[in-house]
């Protein structure tokens, strides 16, 4: 590929990124998607929609909004894992302005001066001469790249040690501020051994032996479907009460053509079932039938958040398989249905998935192998007459076809990525949906590291040299010689898949076109469209430490790239800016879980540029800058091993002082027994598909009153008020029901996450300003 090419591709996504940010600048001023692109401040506002000219001119308002929004507010609206998101993004920007200006200073010149040839006019030069392919052997100049990769990793040094103890700060401050963290006084218990009556007696009896002083109560886990279905004969028996001639109708399984009751049969349950004057042989027989539905797992709330710490990190029974123990999630963030998974079935899973994994990653290579066919057509022309013919036309399609169509076509077969990972996820049996979101960034990080980075470089080594099939002894050679070969490519992968995807995220093209279908076709009715969703993490942070490693291998080996990436981290800083403030909720957060696995992708990514540029001295018989880069590498890995040593425990438990001097505080405010009464009514399993029915809802809370397995050895009991969260989990956007994935018993779908009331604001927070 020539200058020609990747200006074209430049010129076609400078393009689109003007066009699509000029629309969203116009279409967010508009009244009437006000839901799409003010998701999350969107309240109950009433204004009229005026004809307005300023509405039809397109403004960069947004981007000064964006610039002027500190860390504060990310903080308020987002939660911690924003601002880790954030700071790897700033990370990034900091550290690619030093390499930035010492490559395209330093680096670059040596280049493209590295032999004695003659240059062809720039717009006809090879790409090729601006890497570091183009120095002779045994040249001096590679004393300044190996000086220049000295600087950049310890530069890295510093500022990932700056942000790991800034972020490890703050997470022991988001757990000390928020004394209503109930997922710090509650262990999730699975693998109950079954006692001969009951899962729930068995947890009664083994944490009153062993806990008797800390032990407050339980709550048992029920089988997805029998949850539902006690929902839905609520809504049946609900519906039929409504009825206008209930009166006259009796408890009848046969319908009598008059009220309207379904013909579907279920249980009608007596009034005095839900009555004040209950009666004891319905209810103590409805509890049996609940007994039978337990699953063998539970959540085990405790008097303290050490008592709790402590059982969760204790082996509880000389067998590992029982009484396995962990630390909660928070009630929003609890993935019911993999709670009722038999821990004996996780194993299975696990590999499941992997495998899977790599199937899927095995089965990419294909559609990689397409796309580099297309990026090197040059170099088939030699074998194949008619590609030889169609570059003797060299024209502007013949520029597009090379510089533009292959990084499009890599974009739009990684779109159908992040679902299946998503899905894999949640087979896998995580007890958090932040947890299944974490296990799918994971994934989706080394699909997309090792399709878009290692295969492409790979399969454009083989292409390179057709009539062999290289062997896995030349793999490291060929990194050497296909990052700087393969350069121009990743150049216009970051234009298309970077700039342009942010204009697309900007837009919401998806979510605006379900909104004015709704609006169009369905009459306003809520039908294809949804309310606010939270952040993607999953896709957008690999997708940020992808074009992270990518500036990190590139650096010294191809200085030319660096600008780009400057220009796409400077975007995404203000793009997701604008994103978490207007558009993102947050339901759930994992308190800066992100920041390790972006520590180690960096850490990974410093390895792999400092083994490609240790090949390239060797290629090129630089002996002495290869010792000082073995070197190097060592520096690397002991760094990575403080790292690991004196921030990561922090992120995988809290610390037994700060959470007893949690417990002391509230013990001398009296805020404890506080905590435990709303501790007693946050873990619901219930969920309503007719959240919208107010009367429907208190019956619902009713049941759950009455029919709560909590048990208490402070003789306190507690009503269950049913804390429903209407807030949309974009999770189950992507795989429509993760609870029916999972179980596969559940015959009715129903939408437990969908927004039933727009947030509350101040009254001088409510008034959205579209300029």
């Amino acid at each position: 590929m020539n200058l020609s090419a990747l200006l074209t591709s430049a010129g076609i996504n400078i393009a689109l990124c003007v066009v699509l940010s000029s629309l969203y600048s116009i279409l967010r001023k508009q009244p009437s998607n006000a839901s799409v692109y003010f998701a999350r401040r969107l309240s109950q506002v009433q204004s009229e929609d005026q004809f307005c000219l300023d509405r039809f001119v397109p403004s960069a308002g947004w981007i000064f909004k964006a610039w002027e929004t500190n860390e504060e507010d990310v903080l308020t609206a987002g939660g911690l894992d924003a601002v880790v998101f954030f700071r790897i993004v700033v990370f990034c920007i900091r550290l690619f302005s030093v390499a930035g200006v010492l490559c395209i200073c330093v680096v670059l010149p040596l280049n493209y001066f590295g032999q004695r040839v003659h240059h062809k006019k720039l717009r006809a030069e090879s790409l090729e001469v601006f890497t570091i392919g183009n120095i002779k052997e045994e040249s001096n100049w590679l004393w300044v790249h190996c000086l220049v990769l000295y600087c950049i990793t310890f530069c890295s040094f510093a500022l990932l040690y700056i942000e790991s103890k800034s972020i490890a700060k703050k997470r022991i401050a988001y757990i000390t501020n928020n004394h209503q963290k109930l997922g710090l006084f509650t262990v999730v218990v699975r693998a109950i051994p079954y006692s001969g009556h009951s899962y729930s007696d068995s947890v009664t009896n083994f944490f009153t032996n062993y806990y008797s002083s800390s032990y407050l109560s339980h709550q048992m886990v029920y089988l997805p479907g029998t949850v539902r279905k006690l929902v839905k004969d609520a809504e049946y028996m609900y519906n039929m009460l409504k009825a206008p001639d209930v009166s006259q109708c009796g408890p009848s399984m046969v319908r009598c053509g008059l009220c309207g009751i379904s013909e579907k049969p279920f249980r009608i349950l007596s009034k005095r079932l839900y009555s004040d004057d209950d009666d004891d042989d319905d209810r103590r027989a409805f509890a049996e039938d609940l007994r039978e539905e337990e699953c063998a797992a539970a959540l085990v709330f405790f008097r303290t958040r050490y008592a709790a710490l402590v059982a969760a990190k204790t082996l509880q029974s000389p067998n590992p398989m029982h009484w396995v123990t962990d630390m909660a999630p928070e009630p929003p963030d609890v993935f019911w249905t993999n709670l009722c998974v038999p821990y004996r079935l996780l194993w299975v899973r696990k590999i499941g998935t992997h495998l899977s994994a790599i199937a899927l990653m095995i089965f990419f290579f294909v559609p990689v192998s397409i796309v580099q066919s297309l990026v090197h057509l040059e170099r088939l022309k030699e074998k194949f007459a008619f590609v030889r013919r169609l570059s003797n036309k060299r024209n502007f399609i013949f520029d597009m076809v090379t510089g533009y169509l292959p990084s499009v076509m890599l974009m739009l077969f990684l779109y159908a990525v992040p679902p299946v990972m998503s899905t894999l996820a949640a087979l896998e049996g995580p007890i958090a949906r932040s947890g299944r979101k974490r296990s799918a960034c994971h994934k989706v990080l080394f699909f997309i590291i090792w399709n878009v980075f290692f295969s492409n470089i790979l399969s454009g080594s083989v292409l390179e040299s057709i009539d062999r099939i290289s062997s896995l002894e030349d793999i490291p050679s060929q990194l050497a010689n296909g990052v700087p070969s393969m350069a121009v490519f990743f150049m216009t992968y970051v234009l298309t898949s970077g700039w342009t995807g942010l204009a697309s995220e900007l837009m919401q093209p998806f979510v605006l076109l379900c909104h004015w279908l709704d609006r169009l076709v369905f009459g306003g009715k809520t039908v294809v469209s949804y309310g606010p969703m939270t952040f993607p993490y999953h896709t957008e942070i690999p997708r940020v430490l992808l074009f992270g490693l990518l500036g990190f291998t590139s650096s010294v080996t191809a200085p030319l790239m660096l600008p780009f990436l400057m220009v796409y981290f400077l975007l995404a800083y203000l793009v997701y800016r604008n994103q978490f403030i207007n558009v993102y909720i947050t339901k759930y957060d994992t308190g800066g879980l992100y920041w390790p696995t972006a520590h180690n992708a960096i850490i990974f990514s410093l390895l792999l540029t400092q083994t490609i540029v240790l090949g390239v001295f060797s290629h090129k018989n630089a002996e002495c800058s290869l010792s000082f880069t073995t070197a190097l590498i060592i520096c690397t890995l002991l760094f990575h091993y403080y790292c690991r040593q004196r921030f990561f425990p922090l992120f995988q438990s809290p610390s037994a002082q700060v959470v007893m001097e949690m417990d002391r505080q509230d013990e001398h405010s009296g805020k404890l027994e506080e905590i435990h009464e709303i501790l007693l009514s946050a873990y619901c399993q219930f969920q309503s598909s007719s959240p919208n029915n107010k009367e429907l809802q208190e019956l619902n809370d009713h049941l759950r009153s009455r029919f709560s397995t909590l048990k208490s050895n402070s003789h306190h009991n507690s009503p269950i008020s049913g804390h429903l969260d209407h807030v949309t989990n974009e999770d189950d956007h992507e795989l429509k029901d993760a609870d029916d994935i999972i179980s596969g018993t559940i015959s009715n779908k129903s939408p437990q996450n969908s927004l039933t009331e727009p947030p509350h604001f101040e009254t001088e927070d409510s008034i959205i300003d579209l300029r």
